[in-house]
């Protein structure tokens, strides 16, 4: 998605800054993040250890194998394909990181028994490069053939090549329908990137209420992405009615699985009892593992408990050093520099020196 595009839902995403009350330790939220732009490509199945069977009157496509498919042939003799259908052996291979075994694997599935499956397969091995040179229009073409015969997989990953103009000139209203058809077929991913488009309101007029419904059925299939942004509409009541303790739910969910705004906003709910009963420990442990995963809100946060001792034994030190790290990454806090600037000398060098060992500068 365009630099352009991610402004737009920059704007339009909800601002969930909740003040600078310090003074009682209520530590105010984090600024979202703009909803990440669509994924270029979807992942294969997580545990492909079967395909379904392709359809009864698919047509094979006509289509020679390309040469590294010939060259894996070659140099990893192809095992006989099971008689079972629904084992799919070029999965297997694609696990293990024989990404040319595999391609010439579903090579001779596709173009033997029409598996939409294995098309998708090759799609995504030449969209990424993985063990062959990157050709986006042969991935392109694999992809329509898949999703000609019905697989979401591929279907989601073409509307987002026609998004991202990606093998071809940019056609949003085009790829907003393959997003759309894929969100009816169950895919998360479809359902919540089609809601950054009501979001940004430029394929489709802005509907925040149809956003949100797509955020739910993605969030619901467990996408961190959609959970965390439903989380936004309903701590601020927008597109659905305000809810404190669901908006905890789905950041804890989000959180889970590793979802790092999330995880901050989360910790941030738990330190202020937002949603959530109170529970400042795990919020400082959390707050502590997103600071060290990067997160500049975190570690501007961070500074600030430690600074004050809130929940933890006081340090400042250590709280002026994360302070110096956050401000590094733009977390700028006119209120830190001013403290700060009261240090005694010796403290004040030694957060300076903490922050340049975080950096790696010695």
């Amino acid at each position: 998605m365009s630099r352009a595009v991610i402004a737009t839902l920059a704007a339009t995403m909800l601002c969930l800054a909740s003040g600078n009350g310090f003074a009682q330790m209520t530590l105010p939220s984090a600024q979202p993040a703009p909803a990440p732009p669509p994924k270029a490509a979807p992942k294969p199945p997580a545990a492909p250890k079967v395909a379904p069977k392709a359809p009864a009157k698919a047509v094979k496509p006509k289509a020679e194998a390309p040469k590294d498919a010939q060259k894996a042939a070659k140099t990893d003799p192809l095992p006989p394909d099971s008689d079972d259908p629904n084992v799919d052996l070029a999965y297997g291979a694609f696990q293990e990181g024989r990404y040319k075994t595999a391609l010439a694997l579903a090579i001779r599935r596709a173009t033997e028994k029409g598996d939409p499956k294995s098309m998708t397969l090759i799609g995504e091995i030449y969209s990424n490069g993985f063990g062959v040179k990157r050709d986006e229009p042969l991935a392109a073409s694999w992809y329509k053939k898949a999703a000609d015969r019905g697989d979401r997989e591929a279907i989601f990953a073409l509307g987002m090549m026609r998004i991202a103009g990606r093998a071809g000139p940019v056609d949003r209203n085009e790829g907003a329908k393959l997003l759309a058809a894929a969100a009816k077929l169950g895919k998360p991913e479809a359902a919540y990137n089609l809601g950054l488009l009501y979001l940004e309101g430029q394929v489709f007029p802005q509907d925040i209420k149809r956003a949100a419904e797509l955020f739910r059925q993605a969030a619901d299939a467990g996408n961190p992405e959609a959970q965390y942004a439903l989380a936004t509409f309903y701590k601020e009541g927008r597109g659905v009615e305000k809810n404190p303790a669901e908006a905890a739910k789905l950041l804890g969910a989000a959180a889970l699985a590793d979802n790092l705004d999330a995880e901050v906003e989360y910790a941030i709910a738990l330190f202020n009892g937002t949603g959530i009963a109170r529970d400042e420990r795990t919020a400082v442990a959390l707050l502590n593992r997103a600071a060290r995963q990067g997160s500049a809100i975190a570690q501007n946060r961070l500074a600030h408990i430690l600074i004050d001792g809130k929940a933890v034994p006081q340090n400042k030190i250590e709280g002026f050093k994360w302070h110096l790290i956050a401000k590094t990454a733009g977390a700028s806090d006119p209120d830190l520099d001013a403290r700060m600037a009261d240090l005694p000398a010796e403290d004040r060098a030694k957060a300076e020196a903490g922050a340049k060992h975080w950096f790696g500068i010695k």
